[in-house]
């Protein structure tokens, strides 16, 4: 290589390199804003945690989560969010994979759809439904939190009326175990002192048939000495 030749070597191997780093710097941007994008998501909404529109096969969504989760993974960036984002990611993809989770999400959603439709007073053959707009599917999308946080309610004051009944329920067990516990030890005390009972009956038996206490044979003599006199 000449002399001349070594400048424009140079300044090619700075180019590269800055290139690499412009490479590297949006490719942390686009963690980071991906980061961003999953935790401001309603967490309730999985397709909107996966950025997925709802009735997208299986594939789709295994497709799309593997896409995400290698892009966010907290081993692949410095962002100390990583963890929380990749872990709301790994949860939406285990819910809309399981047929009774995806199903109550789905069914929320079309709910969702038909409410907005009533407040509208419109039809499911009105132009804005049939190909919505922007705001149509905006509007669909609060409409849907709304529905999925009563939804969530309702599951939550369910599942704490059924931990109180289960609680009463196991009191109720608890002292009945209790109870047939204290009979056990009631009657092993009982059977303890039996011999000790009957021992003292033994005993009392037999000074009855020994003779007469003393006090009675007192009285006796009293009486003999008071006829000899009469």
């Amino acid at each position: 290589m000449t002399t001349s030749e070594k400048p424009v070597a140079d300044e090619a191997q700075d180019e590269l390199a800055a290139l690499d780093a412009l490479e590297k710097e949006a490719s942390e941007f686009n963690k980071d804003a991906e980061i961003d994008r999953i935790l401001k998501a309603f967490r309730l909404d999985a397709y909107a945690v996966l950025n997925l529109q709802p009735g997208v096969p299986d594939s789709q969504i295994k497709i799309q989560y593997r896409k995400l989760s290698l892009l966010i993974h907290p081993d692949k960036t410095a962002n100390p969010s990583a963890p929380d984002a990749f872990d709301r990611l790994k949860k939406a993809q285990t819910e809309l994979m399981d047929p009774k989770q995806r199903t109550h999400l789905d069914e929320c959603i079309s709910d969702a759809r038909m409410l907005l439709i009533r407040e509208r007073k419109l039809t499911v053959d009105s132009p804005e439904v049939k190909e919505p707009n922007r705001e149509f599917i905006e509007a669909w999308r609060k409409k849907t939190v709304e529905v999925l946080v009563d939804a969530e309610a309702r599951r939550r004051k369910q599942l704490k009326a059924q931990l109180q009944e289960e609680g009463r329920e196991q009191r109720k067990q608890d002292e009945e175990v209790a109870e047939r516990k204290r009979r056990r030890e009631h009657e092993v005390k009982w059977e303890e002192s039996r011999e000790n009972r009957i021992g003292s009956w033994r005993d009392f038996k037999k000074g009855a048939a020994g003779g007469p206490a003393k006090g009675e044979g007192e009285g006796k003599q009293k009486k003999k000495k008071l006829k000899v006199l009469g």
